[in-house]
């Protein structure tokens, strides 16, 4: 932003610890606030697991953030123990689908099942689908023909260092987007 390129979503993992840290929303808005960054320009990932420890409280939290613009996403979306009375319940934007519904998709046509169902649940309760791990153009085809909305991984590109990131962003690279 100091540099004058266009803001990107930043996302963050949230540990259990953090999550459940009694200052943790004012934690959040200090960020925002000493970094400048819009909230809807940063985007929490949680896992299961962590939301359902406490899912009441979690449920609460979640609002709160939501209050303040904050962007809301689980990640790993699968592996863990997943509430469908909960999905609808958290204020979330995103479900992160987990690497590993996405790597044998191609040899495994029970994990295509299950991947197509978790992409249509996902749409479904109007969030965004993440195919977290992408690596191949196989998978990328299967998770256009299935409308699934974003992809990461190594197929986008490998992680980079923040001088070439900032060329992605002055090039209008902001985003990897499975379209």
């Amino acid at each position: 932003m100091d540099a004058g390129l266009p803001p990107v979503r930043i996302a963050v993992n949230v540990s259990a610890l953090q999550f459940a840290a009694k200052d943790f929303l004012s934690s959040v808005r200090a960020a925002l606030i000493s970094t400048g960054i819009e909230p809807c320009n940063l985007e929490l990932e949680l896992t299961e697991t962590v939301l359902m420890q406490d899912a009441d409280s979690a449920v609460q939290t979640l609002h709160a953030l939501k209050a303040i613009g904050v962007q809301l996403a689980i990640d790993d979306f699968g592996v863990g123990y997943s509430s469908f009375s909960y999905l609808r319940k958290f204020p979330l934007d995103a479900l992160k689908v987990d690497r590993s519904f996405i790597n044998d998709i191609s040899s495994n046509p029970d994990n295509a099942t299950i991947l197509s169902a978790m992409i249509n649940i996902g749409k479904s309760l109007k969030h965004r689908v993440v195919a977290e791990g992408v690596e191949t153009e196989e998978q990328l085809h299967f998770l256009q023909k299935e409308g699934c909305s974003e992809g990461q991984g190594y197929f986008f590109c490998r992680p980079v260092i923040a001088e070439k990131f900032a060329e992605f962003l002055e090039r209008g690279v902001t985003e990897s987007v499975v379209h």
